[in-house]
């Protein structure tokens, strides 16, 4: 079986064959090289042939694809949680904002 899953920037892919857990990081056109990062936070990288000759296939974003990055402060994995940031309109001074 071979890979027909394009690489993708941000996307999460499974090696069938090896079990692997990997993002693609970054793709250099230019090189002919796909970066990518493992869920052990191992860099890796891939040519285009031997990509599309792999048994890479799509997968969700694995629920512990943190780990490897230690303590991570929950504002840098990308959520946002709006109403933990609603302005308390109580502690606001309109003076403050006015020239």
């Amino acid at each position: 079986m071979t890979t027909v899953a394009d690489p993708i920037i941000g996307n999460w892919y499974k090696d069938l064959e090896n079990k692997l857990k990997f993002k693609v990081i970054s793709i250099d056109d230019g090189d002919d090289s796909i970066e990518v990062q493992y869920l052990d936070g191992d860099i890796g990288e891939y040519d285009k042939e031997s990509w599309y000759a792999s048994t890479f296939d799509y997968i969700e974003d694995p629920e512990d694809w943190s780990a490897p990055f230690g303590e991570i402060e929950t504002d840098d994995l990308g959520y946002t949680d709006t109403d933990e940031h609603k302005p308390n309109l109580e502690d606001m001074d309109l003076e403050d904002y006015l020239d």
